[in-house]
């Protein structure tokens, strides 16, 4: 995501050890600034790129100007279909030492069809986040801690690992995506609205925001393509997030969320997580209703 997927928030990030993917729409000549500016960030961010063409060579450009980057990250709204597939194989096949990130997916069989076809990490989750609607325009989706559940077990049996993308908006909320057996976990909206945050402070009524938009909304696809193509239709709405100011306090309180979560159910290390969390189902409860005989 353009907006919280940038080279400012990789700097930030990467002080506290965070990975970042990197949106596709920065320039060769952009990324060879970054990698001469911040060297030490280049093992923390992955080029991410699409199935097109162009795509492609683009990704191919990036990684020849910048020897350094080992992590591709292919990202697509809809993994599931052969032209995906065949994608992951032939990046595997042109990067064979590189770390590949792809999805989205939300099934166990996809996650181990996309790790055979040499995936090394999937990312995990349609619809759950706070700016996409594709739920709501498609009816596709899947609850995203039954995915995480389901994908986990199915990537960790080919040894391979997942992303828990989408549907966090507060620190406990990644800390049961660890607890579900993610292995990575995806933020946006939490991150967005900060200093590092790509787009323009506005300003209204005294109080200030930035734009937080999803990659298939109308006014991504206008930025970057032009439009909304006519065979299909925005898959994400834009908000104005309320300024938040540096992300380093989000960063740490997510962080200190999820230290505490380890001490509470005794988890030494962030890896045992998932092996010490139950997770409990919780109903609505309706409540009685008396008359008086």
């Amino acid at each position: 995501m353009d907006t919280v997927g940038n080279f400012e928030m990789a700097r930030a990030l990467c002080k506290f050890s965070l990975f970042t993917a990197i949106h596709k729409h920065y320039s060769v000549e952009e990324w060879k600034a970054f990698a001469a500016s911040s060297p030490e960030c280049l093992a923390n961010v992955a080029v991410s790129s699409g199935t097109g063409q162009s795509d492609f060579q683009q990704l191919e450009d990036v990684l020849m100007a910048v020897p350094q980057l080992r992590y591709i990250c292919l990202d697509v709204a809809n993994g599931y279909s052969e032209q995906f597939v065949q994608h992951v194989k032939d990046v595997r096949a042109r990067f064979p030492k590189h770390t590949i990130m792809a999805g989205n997916v939300v099934t166990g069989e996809m996650v181990e069809e996309l790790i055979l076809s040499g995936a090394d990490i999937i990312k995990v989750g349609i619809g759950p986040g706070s700016v996409c609607t594709t739920r709501k325009k498609t009816g596709v989706g899947y609850p995203q801690l039954s995915a995480v559940i389901e994908c986990a077990d199915a990537a960790h049996g080919l040894n391979g690992h997942i992303i828990s993308d989408g549907g966090c908006t507060c620190p406990g909320d990644v800390a049961k995506a660890f607890g579900a057996g993610a292995d990575f976990v995806m933020l946006g909206g939490m991150l967005s609205g900060h200093t590092e945050s790509g787009g323009e402070i506005i300003e209204k009524n005294g109080k200030k925001y930035k734009l937080f938009y999803g990659m298939s909304s109308e006014t991504a696809m206008k930025k970057h393509a032009g439009g909304v193509a006519e065979y299909r239709a925005s898959e994400g709405k834009t908000v104005e997030v309320p300024y938040r100011g540096d992300v380093e306090d989000t960063i740490k309180d997510i962080l200190g969320g999820i230290r505490s979560t380890c001490t509470y159910v005794g988890a030494a290390k962030l890896k045992e997580l998932s092996r010490r969390t139950t997770f409990i189902r919780v109903t609505q409860q309706l409540n009685p209703i008396f008359s008086n005989p």
